[in-house]
């Protein structure tokens, strides 16, 4: 069993940064890729960046290339979403997920395949003002 849990949103002002936390407890962090999804007001869930296991790679959906960026720290059970430069359409409630079956070679699984996350936190609230 993994417990995740997210942290870090906030209000911020277009142009500016956050960075979110996602502390997974457990002693098998290692063994499962990490995703970030995010869900607007009145929209679908929808995939933001994955990390694999190892961290050495990481997929990224279109519209935040560039601007954001994950990463993980095996050691501290913990994966990180570095917003930079955030716009107004970044508002979201932002969740962690947990796959064991995704591997590096298949990080795009999340973008399509929310049957192959094991474990969703409970998600944070990122509000960027125009």
């Amino acid at each position: 069993q993994v417990q995740l849990v997210e942290s870090g949103g906030g209000l911020v002002q277009a142009g500016g940064s956050l960075r979110l936390s996602c502390a997974a407890s457990g002693r098998t962090f290692s063994r499962y890729a990490m995703g970030w999804f995010r869900q607007a007001p009145g929209k679908e869930r929808e995939f933001v960046a994955a990390i694999s296991r190892s961290g050495r790679t990481t997929y990224y959906v279109d519209s935040v290339k560039g601007r954001f960026t994950i990463s993980r720290g095996n050691t501290k059970n913990t994966v990180f979403l570095q917003m930079n430069g955030l716009k107004p359409e970044d508002t979201a409630v932002y969740y962690c997920a947990a796959s064991s079956s995704v591997t590096a070679e298949n990080l795009y699984v999340f973008t399509y395949s929310v049957g192959a996350i094991d474990y969703w936190g409970k998600g944070t609230l990122v509000t960027v003002s125009s």
